[in-house]
């Protein structure tokens, strides 16, 4: 019997990649038809492009945690001790994808779509892991006796 979850999700959608490579129009014009100086100004567009191509959304559960990370911003590591439940669930728009701060979840790090596990700590602070595939998300949770309905 399979116990354990794992899944690594990135930024695929095709239009998405339309529009940060019609950003990238600008820097390479400016590379290219104006001054050198000018071109480095740019400099920083590139960047966060290619930053946005390394983003991925790892998450990994099993008997002892549940294992997070938005690299190269977050990485969690949650042992089951310190959740007091734990649910999948539809919780709608949250204003975009990415790592949405300050949602009645708490904080949602997502990639696309609208399903995830909303953990929620004995400490009070909860938060979301945003999933494509909730289906074998919910079975493995029930497997390992985790997965709260309330």
């Amino acid at each position: 019997m399979k116990k354990t979850f794992q899944e690594t999700q990135k930024f695929t959608q095709w239009w998405v990649w339309l529009i940060i490579l019609g950003i990238l129009i600008i820097p390479i014009y400016t590379f290219l038809y104006d001054e050198f100086s000018e071109g480095l100004k740019t400099l920083p567009v590139v960047l966060v492009v290619v930053l946005f191509y390394f983003l991925k959304l790892t998450t990994k559960i099993n008997e002892k945690s549940i294992q997070m990370s938005f690299f190269p911003f977050v990485k969690k590591t949650i042992n089951w001790n310190e959740i007091k439940k734990v649910k999948v669930f539809d919780y709608g728009f949250v204003g975009g994808w990415g790592i949405r701060l300050w949602t009645r979840y708490g904080t949602v790090y997502n990639i696309r779509g609208s399903k995830g596990l909303l953990i929620e700590l004995n400490s009070g602070k909860s938060f979301v892991i945003g999933t494509q595939n909730e289906a074998e998300l919910k079975h493995v949770l029930e497997k390992l006796g985790k997965i709260s309905e309330q």
